[in-house]
């Protein structure tokens, strides 16, 4: 196995199975999560993952593709993707919930179920992650940029184990279990930095592809998650400015290796 695909596995286990077995612990330490600190948390990953996409996939998947429109049409194809996905999930829930009337909305069976489904969703979602950390490899190799954006990825995974946990824990379920729960989701991660991986050597209009496809999934997670859900736990400008402070950590941290 080659350095770079063997460091592509390493990084996304620990962003992704890591990152979420992390928020699962947490959950069972403070079986009540604040809601100011997880506003401003999401906030922060928020513009942490704007800058990413917009400065570092983006620019690459551009630079790579042989065409202009290619990358903008991908970017919007993963966009889409994951709105459609998401949709489906959503579907899912309320036809399980129509289909299952005489379980009261605040009971124990409830919670459980809420907790596998979410399970369930961010398995789902950490597929295209994934791939932006592979098609990052792809490009920079053992670089910088891939370990900034799985960086990213692990602190987004950690509100989403500990919402994956609470409910679970308050079911009744053993720590162990929720824990366990919430870092099996981040398998996906690693399968899908794996397909980005592969896809992003075989030619510079895959990587193109790759690229936009994930920024394009990362696009939906902040814009229709992690920020309305920041605002829902907490209603303050503060929580939008840590999104500013968010991207402008990223802009460091991307160009501060070409000085």
């Amino acid at each position: 196995m080659n350095t770079p695909l063997l460091f592509t596995i390493l990084l996304t286990a620990l962003t992704g199975v890591g990152g979420l077995g992390l928020g699962g612990g947490l959950a069972v330490l403070l079986r009540h999560e604040s809601p100011r600190t997880a506003s401003l948390l999401l906030s922060f990953t928020a513009g942490l993952m704007l800058c990413i996409v917009s400065l570092d996939m983006v620019p690459e998947a551009v630079g790579a593709s042989p065409a202009l429109w290619m990358a903008p049409l991908c970017l919007l194809l993963g966009f889409a993707v994951t709105f459609l996905l998401n949709c489906w999930i959503d579907k899912s829930v309320h036809h399980s919930d129509h289909n299952h009337p005489h379980v009261c909305a605040c009971g124990h069976h409830d919670l459980h179920t809420a907790g596998i489904v979410l399970a369930a969703a961010v398995a789902l979602h950490n597929m295209p992650v994934g791939m932006a950390i592979g098609t990052t490899v792809a490009a920079d190799g053992v670089s910088y940029a891939a370990a900034i954006a799985a960086a990213t990825i692990a602190l987004h995974n950690i509100p989403e184990g500990m919402s994956i946990a609470i409910p679970l824990l308050h079911d009744g379920s053993k720590a162990a279990s929720a824990v366990a729960v919430a870092s099996l989701s981040g398998l996906p991660t690693v399968i899908g930095a794996v397909l980005g991986y592969y896809m992003g050597t075989q030619a510079p209009a895959a990587l193109s592809i790759a690229l936009s496809l994930a920024g394009g999934a990362m696009l939906y997670v902040v814009f229709f998650e992690l920020l309305p859900e920041a605002y829902q736990q907490w209603r303050s400008r503060w929580a939008m400015l840590f999104s500013v402070v968010g991207f402008a950590l990223g802009v460091l941290l991307i160009f501060s290796h070409a000085h």
